[in-house]
């Protein structure tokens, strides 16, 4: 790649920088907004199963420790599948790749409406994490293909938002459904829920196919100006980054890998704990009314995202990752210990409190905590490292449920559970600031 396009060169620095900027909202607003809505319609699938269980819990008397094996061995399955994914995904290409994920954990979500065993909960929701797997940091490093890092923090932000965004409106949109359709056919609410939000993630992965595209080189909805802009941007960033560990095996020998690994696992913990159990805790102190209790939690999630947007903002603005991602942990890991406390008290706006707070903190360190493996990741390091950072910490969404299962089962109380995974957040918070060190921000 040329450092400066030849079409380019004769160009005023402003009418070149213009032109640019032309090229990558072209960009932004072909790619985003498809990798987005199917973001969205991941965790609308991967978190109904929380609604779901208010009432298939009692249909299928199933216990709480059932539940919490069956909502945390989705990310066994994703543990076990997502290197793979982003290998094949260099194989093959992002838009095939994609595909499969997204008909593949549609398809399986239907299926999920006619569980009638823990067994079959189990296998499911293994097969639901085995084609999820590889989603999230494949779409991260899509996105490294097409834009340059300071260009990409927005774009990511947008991205990794649609998950809040998903429980905000899933929420009270699961409660209606699974009112509505109560016994419609002969199936349950839950039943239905299942059925209604599977279908649309089968479709977009058909559509997905002729919208993305796999490389710049390959776009022919952009003109060979447009192409040069992309190449040359992405070639001065990759010279001012310097050297970097393009080796994956190398990479593996890298502290700073585990260390984000440890990281990001403590954050996922408090994360799964919000959106696995944040109804049953709702619930627990007294909004018993579907409808109501969808609405609530959709107020709750909604303070995750814009603790996503917001801290977004701010680490732009300060061009700054490290902090940003540590003290929004910290406040997610606080939220959670308030939860504990009123959950224990049976106080109603306590609790709320307590959830939409550890919501905005620990949902909001997410996006920024993905700007700092690019510092230490490039080449063919970043494409498996990324997938092994998400796939590892991930386990995090199987220890949770389980833990926190399993304590409500044996203690009838969830304060125990809660304190202890507020406490392992609270780490993350502690290992970025004593262990990784200040780098300039790739932005």
């Amino acid at each position: 790649m040329s450092a400066v396009p030849s079409t380019a060169a004769a160009m005023p620095p402003d009418a070149l920088a213009a032109e640019r900027d032309a090229t990558f909202r072209r960009v932004i607003w072909r790619i985003v907004p498809c990798v987005t809505l199917i973001w969205f319609l991941a965790w609308i699938d991967r978190v109904n199963v929380g609604f779901a269980k208010l009432t298939m819990m009692n249909d299928l008397q199933w216990s709480d420790a059932i539940y919490g094996a069956g909502a945390g061995i989705f990310f066994i399955g994703y543990f076990l599948f997502e290197v793979p994914s982003n290998l094949l995904l260099q194989k093959i290409g992002a838009r095939k790749t994609i595909m499969r994920i997204t008909i593949g954990w549609g398809v399986i979500c239907v299926a999920m409406a006619w569980v009638q065993t823990p067994g079959q909960f189990y296998f499911l929701r293994f097969m639901m994490g085995a084609f999820e797997a590889g989603l999230q940091p494949g779409v991260i490093l899509y996105l490294t293909y097409w834009l340059p890092a300071h260009r990409r923090g927005k774009a990511l932000s947008v991205f990794v938002s649609a998950s809040a965004i998903s429980l905000v409106v899933g929420s009270p949109l699961a409660a209606y459904i699974m009112e509505l359709s109560q016994g419609a056919f002969g199936l349950k609410g839950w039943q239905w829920l299942f059925i209604v939000e599977g279908i649309p993630s089968v479709l977009i992965g058909l559509l997905a196919f002729f919208i993305l595209t796999d490389l710049p080189s390959r776009a022919k909805w952009l003109s060979p100006t447009q192409k040069e802009h992309i190449a040359s941007e992405l070639a001065d960033e990759d010279r001012r980054l310097g050297p970097r560990e393009h080796s994956f095996m190398a990479s593996l020998r890298n502290s700073h890998i585990w260390l984000l690994i440890a990281v990001f696992f403590c954050i996922i913990a408090g994360n799964a704990t919000l959106v696995f159990y944040g109804p049953s805790l709702v619930r627990e102190v007294g909004f018993t009314d579907i409808k109501t209790l969808g609405w609530v939690m959709g107020g709750i999630y909604a303070c995750g995202w814009a603790g996503m947007l917001v801290n977004g903002w701010l680490s732009d603005r300060a061009q700054e990752t490290r902090v940003h991602t540590a003290v929004a942990a910290a406040i997610g890991a606080i939220g959670l210990l308030a939860a504990a406390w009123f959950v224990g008290d049976k106080n109603p706006a306590g609790v709320v409190a307590a959830l939409a707070l550890s919501s905005a903190g620990t949902m909001g360190a997410i996006p920024i905590f993905w700007q700092l493996p690019g510092q230490y990741l490039s080449g063919s390091a970043i494409a498996i490292g990324l997938a092994v950072i998400n796939s590892v910490a991930n386990l995090a969404g199987y220890f949770s449920p389980q833990l926190l299962g399993y304590l409500k089962s044996t203690t009838g109380s969830y304060t125990r559970g809660l304190t202890g995974i507020a406490l392992v957040e609270l780490l993350a918070t502690v290992l970025i600031l004593a262990f990784i060190g200040r780098r300039a921000n790739p932005q």
